[in-house]
């Protein structure tokens, strides 16, 4: 390798990076986009690619569930590029930095500064992280990149966008002027077509979706990348891959005039005191490179003395490390034996038993940013602090359709199966039962047929009985009080969606029966209760 290089000769990489950046930030925006239903039963494009790209979720579902996860071997291709050319993911492709950076342009950040005391902690983070998933608590979907992104984006910001332009165009619609819709309705149709989603969405866990991902935004006021240099485990890993990187940045030789340029000027704080480049932290954003006065900063496969290794975890911060690593699962992990889940948790179809579930899922949002009827919602604790984003039906909300095996396709750890639409069909998510307080022919006597309308099953699992009734009248009448069909519901929710009450539904869908789950097997009239059950 040269002492210097020639002005200006590799200028181009910093630009290459910046546009590369742009081009994987807008290919993350199309596929994005494309999670939702587009009029068809598939998903067209490989949405779910960028979680089975990262290394962190690959590893941390592989050691929850023991085993190796096929769909989840696209990481190797980054943990190659990695030993290639160090953590250039971080700085070339990722989504998250990618919007880092964008922001850092067009609105201000901190100053770059150097490494701070509290650089280790994305090492500690990773181990938390690797070690809680060896002993079945899922912590990586909480901390991941790409995890936060999407969930920020998909549940609050995405759904704010399509409700401002749904407002904005129907302003411009009910009260401009008629050559004014000439320009607005064209536009707001493209738009529609293009990039709003399928329909108007609202999530519960919303607000707190965004705000993790505004504070991951609004920290670049403070510190560069800061998420990037304290919290992401992802990078932490990359960065331990990079050790044994071939290609890489190396800092000042015999001509450097210690101006220090290099060192205020990195993002990363990956350049001490004497010019090393630390490779573990350097993301090969190429500014060092192209901002030296003398042109001195080195790029490619021999390792010089001013290419460093980012120093291990100090003997305490280890053991702190491992200490919460094994502490966590104890105390998030903990499920009291024996006694049975929250019945409103219904989990999509598809899902695996709950333990694997839970160890599988990444709590990603996909599933539910595909869901045509809003239906799926991130959990908060009804299935404990572990379960926390994962997905479940809110049948109130939304019910899951019928002919739709939307989610299973989009999920990218397997935690949701993908069924054909005939397993689907057959697929027991939970089951259906009536508030007979409350539901209009068994409390008022009045005819009401809705649920029985929507049922969606061949054969209808809502029926009808006719039964002889004394109003408040004092009257005698016959009304038809409908009842569920064990054998033939799959609790899908539409039912509930449905009922006209308004407030609370008389019907109602639980977890029993669930087909997941052999114990929740609904008794039947040939299997009596007692004791001994």
């Amino acid at each position: 390798m040269e002492k210097a290089s020639p002005i200006g000769a590799y200028r181009w990489l910093r630009r290459g990076r910046i546009a590369s950046q742009a081009l994987f930030f807008l290919l993350f925006i199309f596929l994005f986009v494309k999670t939702d239903y587009t009029g068809s039963d598939t998903i067209e494009y490989a949405v779910n690619i960028l979680f089975r790209i990262d290394p962190l979720l690959a590893l941390a579902t592989m050691l929850a569930v023991k085993t190796v996860i096929s769909l989840m071997l696209p990481a190797l291709l980054v943990i190659a590029l990695s030993l290639l050319a160090g953590r250039s993911f971080c700085g070339w492709l990722c989504p998250l930095g990618g919007l880092l950076d964008g922001w850092s342009r067009l609105f201000g950040s901190a100053k770059p500064q150097s490494a701070t005391k509290f650089s280790f902690l994305p090492k500690v983070v990773l181990i938390v992280v690797l070690v809680s998933a060896l002993f079945g608590v899922p912590l990586a979907g909480y901390v991941d990149p790409f995890s936060i992104l999407v969930r920020g984006l998909s549940q609050a910001v995405y759904p704010g966008i399509n409700d401002v332009s749904v407002t904005f165009f129907t302003f411009t619609y009910q009260h401009l002027p008629a050559t004014v819709n000439l320009i607005t309705e064209p536009l707001y149709s493209f738009l529609q077509h293009t990039i709003l989603p399928f329909e108007q969405k609202f999530y519960q866990l919303g607000l707190v979706s965004l705000f993790v991902l505004f504070i991951v935004v609004i920290a670049e006021h403070g510190q560069k990348r800061f998420f990037c240099r304290n919290i992401c485990p992802l990078g932490a890993l990359l960065g331990w891959f990079s050790r044994m990187g071939v290609l890489s940045l190396a800092g000042g030789n015999e001509d450097c005039r210690a101006c220090r340029r290099c060192a205020q000027i990195c993002r990363m704080g990956a350049i001490d005191e004497h010019r090393t480049i630390d490779v573990e932290t350097c993301v090969l954003c190429m500014d060092c490179f192209e901002k030296c006065p003398r042109q001195i900063i080195s790029f490619g496969a021999e390792v010089p003395i001013s290419r460093g290794v980012g120093g291990g975890l100090t003997r305490r911060q280890f053991l702190a490390a491992t200490s919460a690593s094994l502490v966590l699962p104890s105390v998030l992990g903990v499920r009291t034996l024996n006694v049975q889940a929250d019945p409103l948790l219904i989990r999509p179809p598809g899902s695996l038993a709950e333990p694997e579930f839970l160890n599988r899922c990444v709590r990603c949002g996909q599933c539910m940013q595909v869901c045509i009827t809003n239906g799926l919602q991130p959990v908060m604790l009804r299935a404990g602090i572990e379960g926390m984003f994962s997905p479940y039906l809110v049948a109130r909300t939304g019910y899951c359709e019928f002919n739709c095996t939307l989610c299973g396709q989009v999920c990218p750890t397997g935690a949701l199966q993908v069924l054909d639409l005939d397993a689907k069909h057959r697929f027991k998510i939970g089951h259906a039962w009536f508030d007979k307080d409350r539901c209009l022919p068994y409390a008022k006597g009045i005819e009401c047929i809705v649920c029985e309308e929507h049922c969606p099953t061949p054969e209808k699992a809502i029926k009808f009985r006719n039964v002889d009734i004394v109003t408040e009248g004092g009257n005698k009448q016959q009304v038809q009080q409908p009842y569920v069909d064990d054998a033939l519901c799959i609790g899908c929710g539409i039912c509930e969606t449905k009922c006209p009450l308004p407030d609370i539904s008389a019907i109602f869908v639980t977890s029993a029966g669930e087909h997941r789950h052999p114990d929740s097997r609904l008794p039947t009239a040939q299997e009596p209760l007692g004791y001994g059950s």
